[in-house]
């Protein structure tokens, strides 16, 4: 069994004085995917943002306090990929690949368009070269799990209120098309949904009025796999007993052993 673990922290700083690193430990995760860190990694100067056992990579926003994401991998990787190749979101600290013996595990974090219109653009500027990427991901022998906040709702029954949300960003129809694109012309998987029908699975609440306590929320957060690992999926977990952030860790075990 091989775990992946994702989660957008909404700052590691912030997840880490919530109880996170202290969870951590106790999932037996082979590989950690995190969005949003939120700082640089010179600040990370405690030794929880190394956790024993794992090799730790952080790959920082040049903006402080901003994006930014982070693998640990309890296997060494052959080869760490920084960025996937688009200069205007290389620089947000959004990509981070970890390359092991036939399979790639990679943390993203796509921009949210829901502050302005220009982030918006920006957003769907995003989705157009990533698509480039994906491409080429799809291509390679090996296979690939990607991880991380996605920012898209893609189906009405992955948002509680998705008819008041069909005009906002997170669930437009161009962004819910791309998604569809993802998941039938490109061949990809939503490793979650391979296992997991039912309705009311979300990874993100607003903090905002209830939204937590009347799980009134959107899953954004997706584990995306090559089609190699589409039968290879066994549970999926949203873990909601402790809340590290406005995200909720998703946990996937996959039917793999390092060096398979």
């Amino acid at each position: 069994m091989f775990r992946v673990i994702s989660l957008n922290a909404n700052g590691i700083r912030a997840a880490a004085r919530k109880g996170f690193f202290d969870w951590l430990p106790k999932q037996d995760a082979d590989v950690i995917c995190i969005q949003e860190t939120k700082a640089q990694e010179h600040q990370l100067i405690d030794d929880c943002f190394r956790p024993g056992g794992y090799h730790c990579y952080y790959e920082d926003a040049v903006k402080k306090g901003y994006s930014g994401v982070a693998v640990f991998s309890r296997h060494e990787p052959r080869k760490v990929i920084r960025g996937y190749g688009d200069p205007e979101f290389d620089a947000e600290g959004r990509y981070l690949e970890v390359q092991l013996d036939g399979l790639s595990v990679i943390s993203v974090y796509l921009p949210s368009g829901s502050s302005s219109d220009e982030r918006q653009a920006a957003k769907f500027r995003c989705l157009d070269t990533f698509t480039e990427h994906l491409h080429k991901v799809r291509r390679r022998r090996s296979q690939s799990i990607i991880c991380g906040d996605w920012n898209i709702a893609h189906k009405e029954i992955d948002l509680k209120n998705w008819r008041a949300n069909r005009k906002n960003s997170g669930f437009t129809p161009e962004e819910r098309a791309w998604m569809d694109k993802v998941f039938g012309e490109y061949r990809f998987i939503d490793a979650f949904r391979a296992i997991e029908q039912e309705p009311d699975q979300y990874t993100w609440w607003s903090n905002r009025g209830q939204a937590w306590a009347k799980n009134v929320g959107w899953r954004i957060d997706y584990h995306v796999v090559t089609e190699g690992l589409a039968d290879k999926v066994l549970r999926t977990e949203i873990y909601k007993d402790e809340r590290f952030s406005d995200h909720a860790p998703l946990i996937m075990d996959y039917d793999w052993k390092h060096g398979d």
